[in-house]
């Protein structure tokens, strides 16, 4: 090979980096779009928002949020997906596209593991497990023991078939050997209020839809679904503590963006998004949301991405729950 042959291939090797490097040098130069695949006015819709907002503060261009709804929140993501891996399109992700999706699907237009790059978990929470206050049972093993001496009878509500509250329930039946009916709704501000007027037997709730429930004594926390208590709700008991060892889910919310986007945008990203969790107004907004923080790495995001596929792939398959 010709010593210009080998000048043009060095340069044709080194290009690609070049590019990155200088993308990533003026980055962001113009605003970024933060993608919720969910409606307006949900948990998830609050926090991409109070993040984005100091993220914006920041970082030197506006973090606007869109929210594309739709077919399961795959609409939005796939929207991501397809975009350009430049930084200037990004997902904000959740436990039922990311985590669910894969075991309840058949198809999906998009792969969670390869076609996006963890850029950090934003927010976890617990489920609760709510009843109504009238129901006769105080804690997690009178629920259990009245649900087995009628097995059939009674039922519970949830956000939909594949829903991350559904699998959830299903994971907990499993472990308690219950059989429930499943009542879907289209929201959990729905299903809790079919729990409060007594027309369903309990919710796996997020904490912002029950604790003020729990709060008002309408409903009764009988147990979270994290291996450790809440600080949203301490004096509440997990499922693990009373008597299923090992039970451990959690809903999330993280960032995204397209497979192949340049390492240092995503660092840069990376950085900028952690300060924000980090900001104590930012904290407190999040604290009325009833989120804990956490603000890991895109290798440890990337890790529990896996996991958690896993993990629901396995109680879709037990569950035989499935949407075409």
């Amino acid at each position: 090979m010709t010593v210009w042959k080998c000048l043009a291939v060095a340069v044709l090797l080194a290009a690609p980096f070049g590019l990155s490097a200088a993308k990533a040098d003026d980055y962001p130069s113009h605003p970024i779009k933060l993608i919720v695949p969910y409606a307006p006015g949900g948990a998830a819709d609050a926090v991409a928002r109070i993040v984005a907002k100091h993220v914006s503060e920041t970082i030197g261009q506006p973090m606007v949020v869109e929210n594309r709804p739709g077919a399961g929140s795959i609409i939005g993501t796939e929207d991501v997906h397809k975009a350009d891996p430049d930084g200037y399109t990004l997902l904000f992700g959740q436990s039922g596209p990311i985590s669910i999706n894969p075991g309840i699907y058949k198809e999906l237009p998009y792969d969670p593991e390869k076609d996006f790059a963890p850029i950090t978990m934003t927010t976890a929470y617990t489920y609760i497990l709510v009843v109504n206050s009238k129901l006769p049972v105080k804690t997690l093993q009178d629920f259990v023991a009245m649900v087995k001496a009628k097995p059939g009878e009674f039922n519970y509500g949830t956000t939909g078939v594949g829903a991350s509250n559904h699998l959830v329930t299903e994971l907990f039946s499993s472990k308690a050997g219950l059989k429930m009916i499943h009542v879907p709704y289209r929201g959990t501000a729905l299903a809790v209020t079919d729990l409060l007027a007594g027309q369903v037997t309990m919710v796996f709730a997020d904490p912002i839809s029950a604790m003020p429930h729990v709060r008002s004594g309408a409903l009764r926390a009988l147990a979270v679904t994290t291996k450790e208590r809440s600080p949203i709700a301490p004096d509440v008991p997990t499922i693990a503590e009373s008597g299923y060892p090992g039970f451990d889910a959690i809903g999330w919310h993280g960032i995204l963006a397209p497979a192949r986007t340049p390492a240092p945008i995503v660092a840069k990203l990376h950085d900028q998004i952690v300060a924000a969790l980090k900001d104590p107004g930012t904290k407190a907004l999040l604290d009325e949301q009833a989120m804990t923080i956490v603000g890991d790495s895109p290798q440890e995001f990337g890790a529990f991405i896996k996991q958690d596929i896993a993990l629901w792939r396995d109680v879709a398959t037990q569950a035989n729950v499935s949407v075409k």
